[in-house]
């Protein structure tokens, strides 16, 4: 099959939409984490939801996005809201819940191995690495992504020179009378739900790649706060779209092909910082 007929297919189309939206809201929050240094929040909130799904596996639920996705939100609120009131900061609250999640989720799954599945390694690589289930989503998985990519670009312009103080100087923009608590929880629970949807595409363990090389990449030619947050969405979605044709037509993984994608970027960008720094 040639890349034109993969095109012609709803699958296909489907994994590119969705893709293309959980991408773009990936980058769009993944500027912000980079600067506030909560980069690793994308791996610590995903390991998180793989708990949960565990949890829910092991319970039997039929949606386990019911217990996945207000488990993922209260964490991310704990990390980002608490702010400077946490008396576990920064990496280090990201890296116990983390690898907490992580061991539990792991150790339940194989202590009440779920009825009805025999092959739980490879359940649990696929939720880590990613698989073809980018390829097999449904429609109410569909418009969900549509519905929140919406929210997260409509937050973004609107709210823009708020994150952008927020970002920048919370203590600043506290003393101006910014809402800081307010914006911190709205970004703590649209990332919650960004990661979530984020396991489809590339897995537990690859989302920090959505969240983390687009904005380095970006970093690397740009200087403003505008114009390293759409160069980030612009790479984001570039490398998403490219990733999962090259994954439907070659058979590899969509989401390891993807962060290959990424990584190739950042190169190139890292490559022309240098040739524009000298």
């Amino acid at each position: 099959m040639t890349l034109w007929d993969y095109l012609q297919l709803t699958f296909v189309q489907n994994a590119l939409l969705v893709g293309v939206l959980v991408a773009l809201c990936a980058s769009l929050l993944g500027v912000t984490l980079v600067l506030r240094r909560f980069s690793f929040i994308g791996d610590g909130l995903s390991h998180v939801a793989f708990g949960a799904m565990a949890v829910a596996a092991v319970l039997g639920l039929s949606n386990d996005m019911l217990l996945v996705m207000p488990v993922t939100i209260l964490c991310a609120v704990l990390l980002l809201a608490a702010g400077s009131n946490a008396k576990v900061k920064g990496d280090a609250s990201v890296a116990m819940i983390s690898v907490g999640a992580l061991a539990v989720g792991y150790l339940l799954m194989n202590l009440f191995p779920p009825s009805g599945k025999s092959n739980i390694s490879g359940d649990v690589c696929t939720t880590l690495f990613g698989g073809t289930s980018i390829l097999t989503l449904k429609s109410v998985e569909v418009w969900l992504s549509i519905g929140l990519s919406i929210v997260v670009v409509a937050f973004f312009i609107f709210f823009y020179h708020k994150i952008f103080a927020v970002t920048f100087d919370e203590s600043f923009a506290a003393a101006t009378g910014a809402k800081t608590r307010l914006y911190n929880l709205l970004i703590a629970v649209i990332i919650a739900v960004v990661i979530v949807l984020s396991m489809k595409l590339v897995g537990s363990l690859l989302i920090s790649a959505l969240v983390v090389f687009p904005a380095l990449s970006a970093m690397r030619v740009f200087k403003s706060f505008r114009a390293v947050s759409i160069c980030a969405a612009c790479i984001s979605v570039f490398c998403a779209v490219v990733g999962i044709l090259v994954a439907a037509a070659f058979g590899t993984p969509v989401g390891s092909t993807i962060v290959v994608a990424d990584i190739a970027v950042f190169g190139l960008f890292t490559l022309a910082g240098f040739v524009r720094a000298r």
